[in-house]
């Protein structure tokens, strides 16, 4: 391994509690009639949280966050990533890119008006922090995320790892919407071969997305996986990865 890209939430942050949060606020500003409750935090909807929490894997982007609340707030069930996918195609495509556009806007309000209440809602996993620092000089490392720079920064900053990560190696949600744009556009930038690049994620569609790349692919099951995505990902080929022995995992 020669490059080591991850994604950042849920495998560098615990930032789901603040993902909740931001959708549910924009969620009911777009539908104001649905049956969702208005929150500050998400300790005061523990249940509404877990269930958000359980469904998170199978989205992407933003938008999915809405798809998950609009299923939550209908009663319908998601056994499966199939099911996902035929709720997310019944949805107006115009509704989710408004409900997009409006989670960056309330994050950004939130985050510029109460800064240190946002940031509490987003601890890094501190088992993964020396790993990063113990292996800064034995691999290139990036990150790959869906979320905003913006908001990356000023994370990796507050966890004291912002050195490791020059912004050429950061690539956010406008270097496309796959992960396979992101792997391309690192290979590229750094001339490593992807035989040669280890992605970390802990999405199952984004492993499958550059697996034919010819990249490693493993699956951070910390983050807000089950046991569901770790058979799954297991099935599929990909590693999985776990806090108490990523170390060895990664490196040996």
């Amino acid at each position: 391994m020669k490059l080591l890209a991850l994604d950042f939430d849920g495998v560098i942050s615990d930032s789901a509690r603040e993902a909740f949060v931001v959708a549910l606020r924009s969620f009911r500003e777009l539908r104001p009639a649905c049956g969702l409750p208005e929150i500050a935090r998400a300790s005061e909807a523990p249940d509404l949280y877990a269930a958000f929490v359980d469904r998170m894997p199978l989205g992407n982007r933003a938008e999915d966050f809405a798809v998950v609340l609009a299923t939550l707030d209908a009663g319908v069930p998601l056994p499966d990533q199939a099911a996902y996918d035929a709720f997310h195609a019944s949805l107006d495509a115009d509704e989710l890119a408004a409900f997009h556009t409006r989670f960056y806007e309330v994050r950004s309000a939130w985050a510029a008006k109460d800064p240190e209440g946002w940031l509490a809602e987003m601890s890094p996993y501190p088992e993964v922090l020396p790993v990063l620092k113990r292996h800064a000089n034995d691999v290139i490392l990036a990150i790959a995320t869906a979320k905003d720079r913006a908001s990356v920064e000023r994370l990796l900053v507050r966890y004291g790892i912002a050195s490791l990560f020059p912004p050429e190696r950061v690539l956010d949600k406008e270097a496309g919407r796959s992960k396979r744009a992101h792997l391309e556009a690192l290979a590229g930038r750094t001339g490593v071969a992807f035989s040669d690049i280890t992605f970390v994620d802990d999405k199952l569609n984004h492993l499958a997305s550059v697996a034919s790349l010819g990249v490693r692919c493993a699956l951070a099951s910390w983050g807000y996986n089950g046991e569901r995505e770790v058979r799954a990902a297991r099935s599929q080929g990909h590693q999985v990865l776990r806090l108490e022995s990523l170390e060895s995992d990664l490196f040996s």
